[in-house]
């Protein structure tokens, strides 16, 4: 049975791929430099997304009259496809949420968990933690997934159109093919482990090993067969029958590094509403995403910091991120000592944003020397309780930034983790995360417990950052998120300085040079303006890393004339609307 209620989707979907299929840039991993685009702008509503596939399908709910959440979880089933790489419903996904009449920030928790078998040893052998690629592939890294179940629970709340005019885009697709993008085909390319897994190697990789080639259309009928279940039973299609067991065989199956997800542990997975963390910056006020995210409170501890400062006279520059990384250094070292999944620590979040709390992290900077590494700080409002510092870090991901014509709007970053996830393709044709090497491996350190160890049931940390940015009145007025594992922290609270403090355009700020630290060395991201930096932040003590730092940041800006948007130029996504 074909979906195809919506008489739009075809056209704009095939105008995207033609688009997309023009070979115009090498992928961003694989060679510095940026996407030149320009700024986007619209009247009524807007989508940005990581890829133009995406991007079309969203924008074509929202001429249906769809909610900003519809249009979110079409965008979300096309990137399973065009972007399996980075999110999928085999993985997670953290949403925050803006009903425009109530005047209400609801945030949902869709992360994915541990296995009811899982235990804090689970990435220790011969006494040692294993190593981190070895750890990936295989089933023993796969958390249970939260994508599916968040996007219906999202639906059951927000949505207007019906469930299966959401499916329709990228059943389309699955169905008679896109055109693999220079991304992709770069990515798949890079990747040694993938070819290895059968399915996978039948889908993305021609008969000699070759990744298939640009342009090369390609069709996932197993998915296909996928949506078509969603379209006709809901998220229970996944979760039970005979999806839920092709992925607990695949996580079994594996050879050498097996999982342990039962058919229980995917019936029992549940969505949880948490209260959204939301705190002041200047005239501005921020909303995102709570524990076991680490995103909102480090992103508002940073710039709760540089208050103190004045941003907009230093202007982008040495100058400014110095300030910028010693306040990184100060929320990192925050964040791996008491952030993780609340249920099972008791997560001061009170305390870590507390004014007073916060103005005394600032004071700990000295504008002519760099810190060096900092230490974790006392907050008010904390139980009782000796923890373990911890470093553990994240990486791959997808950010989906939407508003609709009724001024709803959507943050939602989306991810299986690192690239292609736990690298196992199942048979119902979309990817598993390796969500669980997002805990510490080490259970504890030096007698203490870490707070973000292996548990049963518990969910991994998180430095995903989905943001909602409100005026002085209350009324909305950006939407910004970003995909990169830990340096997502770095990224959102870079594109808000520039927007906020430094008065650039949305994609001016989501393009600009990446900078900051993760309580490590002071990180520039190279072939920007930002390694121009590294002499005078040297001569303030800074060991600087220059790197390259592929973040994919998606920003909507809500003016009086209608909306501004940015897709950030180091991948193929783009912002569009009416």
């Amino acid at each position: 049975m074909r979906f195809f209620p919506l008489a739009l989707l075809p056209a704009a979907l095939l105008a995207a791929q033609a688009a997309l299929a023009q070979p115009l840039a090498p992928a961003p991993e694989a060679a510095t430099g940026r996407i030149a685009k320009t700024e986007a702008t619209a009247q009524r509503f807007m989508a940005a997304t990581a890829n133009p596939l995406a991007a079309a399908a969203g924008r074509a709910i929202l001429r249906a009259g769809g909610s900003a959440t519809d249009a979110a979880i079409a965008i979300q089933l096309v990137l399973n496809l065009v972007e399996p790489q980075s999110s999928g419903i085999g993985g997670g996904a953290f949403l925050v949420h803006w009903d425009e009449t109530a005047g209400k920030v609801t945030t949902l928790d869709g992360r994915e968990t541990a296995p009811a078998a899982a235990r804090p040893d689970r990435f220790i052998r011969d006494g040692r933690p294993m190593p981190f690629h070895e750890a990936v592939i295989g089933g023993r890294s796969v958390g249970v997934p939260g994508t599916l179940k968040l996007l219906e629970e999202a639906h059951r709340r927000w949505g207007r159109l019906p469930w299966a005019d959401l499916v329709a885009p990228a059943l389309g697709l699955a169905e008679d093919g896109f055109a693999v993008s220079p991304r992709l085909n770069g990515l798949l390319a890079g990747d040694r482990d993938l070819p290895k897994n059968p399915r996978a190697a039948a889908l993305f990789y021609e008969a000699d090993g070759r990744a298939k080639a640009v342009g090369t259309l390609l069709k996932n009928p197993a998915f296909a067969g996928t949506l078509r279940a969603i379209a006709a039973q809901g998220a229970d299609a996944l979760y039970k029958g005979p999806i839920a067991e092709d992925i607990v065989a695949t996580v079994a199956e594996h050879p050498g590094n097996p999982g342990d997800i039962t058919l229980d542990d995917l019936a029992a997975y549940r969505v949880e509403e948490r209260a959204p963390v939301c705190g002041g910056y200047r005239v501005w006020r921020l909303c995102g995403m709570g524990p076991p995210s680490s995103g909102a409170v480090a992103v508002q501890q940073m710039l709760g910091m540089l208050e103190s400062v004045d941003l907009r006279r230093m202007g982008p520059g040495p100058e400014a991120a110095h300030w910028f990384s010693e306040a990184g250094r100060l929320a990192f070292a925050d964040r791996n000592l008491y952030l993780a999944d609340p249920a099972f620590i008791a997560v001061p979040v009170r305390g870590l944003l507390d004014r007073d709390y916060i103005r005394s992290r600032a004071a700990l900077i000295d504008p002519g020397r760099s810190m060096g590494k900092a230490q974790a700080g006392d907050p008010p409002h904390r139980r009782a309780g000796l923890l373990a510092p911890s470093d553990s870090v994240e990486h791959g991901t997808s950010h989906i930034s939407v508003v609709d014509a009724q001024g709803n709007a959507v943050a939602m970053t989306t991810t299986i983790e690192g690239g292609f996830g736990s690298h196992l393709m199942t048979k119902a044709g979309f990817l598993l995360n390796n969500e669980l090497t997002d805990f510490d491996f080490a259970p504890e350190a030096d007698g203490k417990p870490v707070a973000n160890r292996v548990e049963p049931g518990k969910r991994p940390r998180s430095s995903m950052a989905p943001t909602l940015v409100f005026d002085a009145f209350g009324r909305l007025h950006a939407v910004v998120g970003s995909p990169g594992g830990s340096q997502i922290i770095e990224f959102v609270a870079k594109t808000l300085v520039a927007l906020l403090d430094w008065r650039m355009d949305p994609q001016q700020a989501a393009d600009f040079g990446n900078f900051g630290s993760r309580n490590g060395p002071t990180e520039l991201e190279a072939g920007t303006e930002a390694e121009a930096w590294k002499p005078a932040l040297e001569a303030k003590g800074h060991k600087v890393r220059l790197m390259e730092m592929t973040s994919g940041t998606q920003v909507i800006v809500k003016t009086p004339e209608g909306f501004l948007g940015g897709a950030d130029g180091r991948r193929e996504g783009v912002a569009i609307g009416d």
